[in-house]
């Protein structure tokens, strides 16, 4: 069967209900006869008869009926989804996915690149792994390296780099992850480089970071994070193989939304910005 305008089935649940075109015409504020083709042409694409013509007005027949009450859903669905919609408030949200640090960084100094009348609102979704941009499930991504696939366009916004850090030098066992969790690449680092010295393990970056500060062990942190926590200081040079380029990613068919323009303008000068 052909697909047929789904406004075509709202025009035929006006046109049910009220029994005449003159009543439908009423609803819906299109003409008789606009209605009239409109309906003719239902039931060819839909290959049933809908309506009993005659003195009885636009009576829907058995199968009529049956298709009413299908439309009744739909029109339900329809202001449903208008309800939902008129729900959402202020200017339009972007998802933006990036590691535990990158969002905390981001987040805390959200005021400094945002505010409550920019064009965009930011929704954080804080995920180790590479959200699915190309499936909609971010809008933005922040990552360690330059985008490949050719419908991902990227901006380069800076290097980051990561150390070891520790209450004090003394201190010489590591906190590592637990064994579900080793993805990031400092948590392979710190397994491959200091597996046996591991003396805590956490599948949470922010409770190996708390381990830390309360005199645990070493803990590997981008500098940019350290440099926010008190008392921490770094126990080792930087950590070269982990240095890794920053860009801020989206979708080749978005990055020209006003919505997406203006946040990944605003996230590069907060991710620009010295910690």
């Amino acid at each position: 069967m052909q697909i047929t305008d789904w406004t075509d089935f709202g025009l035929f649940a006006a046109v049910a209900r009220s029994g005449s075109l003159a009543g439908a015409a009423r609803e819906t504020g299109l003409s008789q006869a606009t209605l009239s083709r409109r309906m003719t042409a239902l039931e060819q694409r839909t290959g049933r008869r809908l309506f009993a013509h005659g003195s009885a007005g636009y009576a829907p027949t058995a199968e009529g009926r049956a298709l009413l009450e299908r439309a009744k859903k739909m029109e339900a669905a329809a202001r449903d989804i208008a309800h939902w919609s008129a729900a959402q408030s202020g200017p339009p949200r972007v998802r933006i996915s990036a590691g535990t640090w990158t969002s905390e960084r981001l987040a805390r100094t959200l005021t400094d690149y945002w505010s409550t009348n920019a064009a965009w609102t930011p929704e954080f979704v804080s995920c180790n792994r590479d959200m699915d941009i190309e499936r909609r499930e971010v809008d933005i991504g922040v990552r360690n390296r330059r985008p490949t696939h050719p419908w991902l366009a990227g901006r380069r916004t800076g290097t980051v780099e990561h150390a070891a850090f520790a209450l004090s030098d003394d201190i010489t066992g590591w906190i590592g992850p637990s064994d579900d969790t080793s993805t990031l690449p400092s948590e392979a680092w710190t397994i491959t480089h200091h597996g046996p010295d591991i003396v805590a393990v956490s599948n949470e970056p922010t409770i190996r970071l708390a381990l830390a500060r309360s005199g645990v062990g070493r803990v590997v942190l981008p500098t940019f994070a350290a440099a926010c926590v008190p008392k921490l200081i770094q126990v080792s040079p930087i950590i070269e193989a982990l240095t890794a380029e920053e860009w801020l990613v989206c979708h080749q068919d978005t990055r020209h939304d006003p919505a997406i323009r203006a946040a990944l303008d605003a996230l590069a000068i907060g991710l620009r910005a010295p910690a």
